[in-house]
């Protein structure tokens, strides 16, 4: 990372009824609504402005005197990229304003990885970027719900899938209990950063082919022939929230930090 970063925003899509977790950003996490418990990791970046796109007054109450803003957006949106378009448009961003996208079930991110993903857009001159951490056990790699991506030598995004990549043939063929040596896996960590004019031109994009396979949105971007930039997290991005038992666990975090 060169240089100080220009301002940025950070976009927060929160979706009431997520359907793994109905109610996601509304369940108490320490006795307070886990969007807000995100929202203050965002503000503790140092964005310029922080946004939370909502389709519930609920969420919005929640977040009342949390130094926040909050766009209403629409109930019908596939994804959480729709809902940001359209929070850009609410927001009335310019096409050249840096937009960091953090998860609305991310209460553990840390404000490094926040500048560093902002840091990543400005540098690299990709359309896009992301961050990744490594891949420590083989039940995390054979999980289907950890995201997986590979990298080109110039740190790209090569591919992003729930299947485990790359495959180590030899050594799996061995024994797939374990991680082999050699440190070449990498959990993709869902949080982005792009300009606004490249998040509306994204909204916009028929999904692609292998979206639709993987059900994975970025995939639409590098079908597209688009660049994502990828760099591995400066601190711990621990799991978010997507089930009630991450729910628990992210309890027990809080329990442990002394929250």
């Amino acid at each position: 990372m060169s240089g100080p970063l220009a301002d940025f925003v950070v976009a927060i899509p929160a979706r009431h009824d997520a359907s793994r977790l109905p109610g996601k950003p509304l369940r108490l996490l320490s006795g307070e609504p886990l969007v807000l418990h995100v929202a203050r990791r965002a503000l503790a970046a140092g964005a310029r402005e922080v946004w939370v796109a909502a389709d519930d007054d609920r969420i919005a109450a929640a977040l009342e005197g949390a130094g926040v803003r909050v766009a209403m957006t629409s109930r019908d949106h596939a994804s959480g990229t729709d809902r940001l378009a359209e929070c850009a448009r609410i927001a009335g961003w310019t096409d050249d304003t840096l937009v960091v996208n953090l998860q609305g079930d991310e209460p553990f991110a840390p404000a490094s990885g926040i500048r560093a993903v902002a840091h990543l857009l400005r540098d690299s001159g990709a359309a896009m970027a992301t961050l990744a951490t490594p891949v420590d056990t083989a039940e995390r790699l054979f999980d289907p719900n950890t995201v997986k991506v590979v990298q080109a030598v110039n740190g790209d995004a090569l591919y992003f899938s729930r299947a485990p990549m790359p495959w180590p043939r030899d050594a799996f063929r061995a024994d797939r209990a374990r991680l082999p040596p050699g440190g070449h896996w990498l959990r993709h960590i869902g949080i982005y950063a792009y300009h606004a004019g490249f998040l509306k031109r994204f909204a916009s994009m028929p999904p692609g082919r292998l979206e639709g396979i993987e059900a994975l949105e970025q995939l639409r971007v590098l079908e597209a022939g688009e660049r994502i930039a990828v760099a591995l997290a400066p601190d711990a991005f621990p799991p978010g929230v997507d089930t009630p038992e991450d729910l628990a666990r992210a309890q027990s975090r809080m329990e442990a930090q002394g929250a």
